[in-house]
């Protein structure tokens, strides 16, 4: 209000009839939506391959969390392009993000650098992650994250013997 840009009407102009709506796909998942979640993990080209983001996926269900991903982890096809974390992809702000194999490009902190936890995992000591991240690690992430669900499943069988 109070400007003094003119307004002009335009009609549609003409409709292209070669387009058609074939469907549309929509993911379902039991997991959280990825921008929304208290709780992310991520893999990054760290973790070697789509099997490898099997043990990710295993871990963000421990942990009621949600998966994301690197951009090189999406070009190299382990993983949907819906889960890309960074300046292209979601926007996060998690309690906790666990970042697996992630080297720290600046496109991927843009995405991740309001986290209130980021927790890095990479072989690398020199990894930008690490400059960033709350906790670092150095050790391989495929290994470490094998370790961290096992843990979690006989934490849990000593939850279940107790009560």
């Amino acid at each position: 209000s109070g400007g003094s840009a003119e307004i002009v009407k335009a009609d549609g102009g003409d409709v292209n009839t070669n387009i058609k709506f074939v469907k549309r796909e929509e993911v379902k998942s039991d997991r959280p939506e990825l921008g929304t979640a208290r709780v992310v993990i991520s893999g990054g080209r760290g973790v070697g391959s789509s099997e490898g983001f099997e043990k990710i996926k295993e871990l963000a269900n421990l942990l009621n969390g949600a998966v994301g991903a690197s951009r090189a982890a999406v070009e190299s096809e382990w993983i949907e392009t819906s889960q890309l974390v960074g300046l292209t992809g979601k926007w996060i702000n998690p309690a906790l993000y666990f970042t697996f194999g992630i080297s720290g490009a600046s496109q991927h902190l843009a995405g991740c650098i309001n986290s209130k936890n980021i927790v890095a995992v990479n072989t690398d000591p020199e990894a930008s992650i690490f400059n960033h991240s709350k906790y670092g690690i150095i050790a391989d992430c495929n290994e470490f994250i094998a370790e961290v669900i096992e843990e979690i499943k006989n934490m849990n069988k000593r939850v279940v013997q107790i009560v």
